[in-house]
């Protein structure tokens, strides 16, 4: 079976968002679904300009995430909405990554996060044009966790339907 990636989509320390990966994993585990996380406070600091464009496999520190997202074909990315839409440190993560290799006829999964009702519905709609841009197959079945914090406590989702969400697009993850 398939090693799945799950991708962190900011940088803030201790996110929601670096729980709700965790909780994937989680769910990944439960269905002996290897995987690993990408959390991207672990992104060199000066990846933006060490490891972009011109300087593309130049920064050894962020070579490594190249590599990984190179080599998988499964992704699963946890999206909080940053100002109606995704963090810019994910896109600059997308930006340093090898194209079209890290793309091309793969598959992942997306899950949205907000603070506010819209549960990331913009910042999804964004990531999957630009993953359709680059040619990777995006998974219908899309979650919009809104007003996560209403229904995340220690750790845990305590909104039956949200995890029920997670654990069914994770199933279909692995069918897609």
């Amino acid at each position: 079976m398939e090693k799945i990636v799950i991708v962190c989509g900011t940088n803030r320390v201790d996110s929601v968002s670096s729980q709700i990966a965790k909780i994937y994993q989680a769910i990944l585990n439960e269905l002996d679904v290897e995987n690993e996380i990408i959390d991207l406070t672990e992104l060199p600091h000066d990846f933006a300009f060490s490891a972009l464009y011109n300087n593309a496999g130049k920064n050894e520190a962020f070579n490594h995430f190249r590599e990984l997202m190179a080599e998988n074909k499964k992704f699963v990315f946890i999206v909080p909405e940053y100002n109606g839409s995704f963090p810019g440190v994910l896109k600059a993560f997308i930006d340093g990554l090898k194209f079209p290799d890290s793309f091309r006829d793969k598959k992942c999964a997306l899950v949205g996060l907000s603070s506010g009702i819209q549960g990331a519905g913009l910042a999804l709609s964004h990531l999957t044009d630009i993953f359709h841009y680059c040619g990777m197959h995006v998974l219908a079945l899309k979650p919009k966790l809104s007003h996560i914090e209403q229904h995340f406590k220690e750790g845990t989702i305590i909104n039956e339907l949200y995890m029920t969400l997670l654990q069914d697009q994770a199933k279909k993850l692995l069918k897609f």
